[in-house]
């Protein structure tokens, strides 16, 4: 089978044998800048299609809205189980061409959540608990016996780039190497009395009093951000599965180390994994 995890700004995709990834293609054609999807398709995989592979199956924001067909979202709870049995087929020449629902959800106030892609980085995972996808919109899910119960969004990374980009605080900022120091004591600053808004603020006149560095202040506002989202999402003394990208994955556990939880960093490759476990369980007429 072929798997695709094609996003709003990469398209990657695997030749899978089962769940291993016996070739796989990478670029930047994401749904913003693929006008054509069947034929940047098509021109990622031909050499798989000649070889002999009929079936490929995706997930992610190739089923949004702004993507080839918009999959209709599949209420949580829901499982692989679930998830294969509201593929969406789109047409193709010479492959059968299925892609995966997003998920919605709501939160206590009955404000809708969603998900597209991550949804499928979990059934890869095949990890129980507490899962935290850390992105430009983090997701944090609860899943119970293969089920994903449930989850939130937190707009953490987009806000980062917005207030480091567009607002005051970006000019007492510097590109500079990662501060852990300063990470940290953005996270612990994150549960002082006070809000948030009250707390960014803070990015600037600390740095006009001298006590925080331009090299210093970008990981000093992450550590904010983070911290006010690990402690909104997790509960003390939690474990705590991270997908995604190492880097940001090891900046996320030591900050949940920091807040008193665990964290565990999950295998590479979920959505192949993922794909591929979904795939299973369809019947491919």
């Amino acid at each position: 089978m072929i798997a695709v995890d094609w996003g709003t700004s990469s398209f990657r995709a695997f030749r899978l044998r089962g769940e291993t990834v016996i070739d796989r293609v990478e670029t930047g054609e994401g749904i913003l800048s693929a006008g054509d999807f069947p034929a940047v398709l098509r021109a990622a995989i031909a050499p798989w299609l000649v070889a002999g592979e009929s079936r490929v199956l995706m997930s992610g924001m190739i089923g949004s809205r702004q993507g080839w067909v918009e999959a209709p979202y599949l209420p949580c709870p829901a499982d692989a189980a679930g998830l294969a049995a509201a593929l969406i087929t789109v047409p193709f020449e010479n492959a059968l061409v299925r892609i995966v629902p997003g998920l919605t959800s709501h939160d206590a106030g009955g404000t809708p959540e969603v998900m597209r892609g991550e949804e499928t980085q979990m059934i890869g995972a095949a990890a129980e608990g507490l899962i935290c996808l850390p992105g430009s919109h983090a997701k944090w899910a609860r899943v119970s016996n293969g089920r994903i119960e449930g989850f939130e969004t937190y707009l953490s990374g987009e806000m980062f780039a917005a207030l480091r980009s567009a607002t005051i605080l970006g000019r007492m900022m510097e590109d500079a190497p990662h501060d852990p120091q300063a990470f940290i004591t953005g996270v612990q600053r994150a549960g002082d009395q006070g809000h948030l808004l009250h707390h960014l603020f803070g990015v600037r006149s600390l740095g006009l009093m001298g006590r925080l560095c331009a090299a210093s202040s970008a990981s000093y506002l992450s550590g904010l951000l983070i911290g006010t989202e690990i402690r909104a999402a997790m509960r003390h003394g939690e474990n705590v599965t991270l997908l995604g990208s190492s880097t940001l994955c090891a900046r996320y556990a030591d900050a949940i180390a920091a807040l008193g939880g665990t964290a565990t960093i999950g295998p590479q490759d979920c959505a192949a994994a993922g794909l591929a476990r979904i795939g299973r369980m369809n019947s491919w007429n």
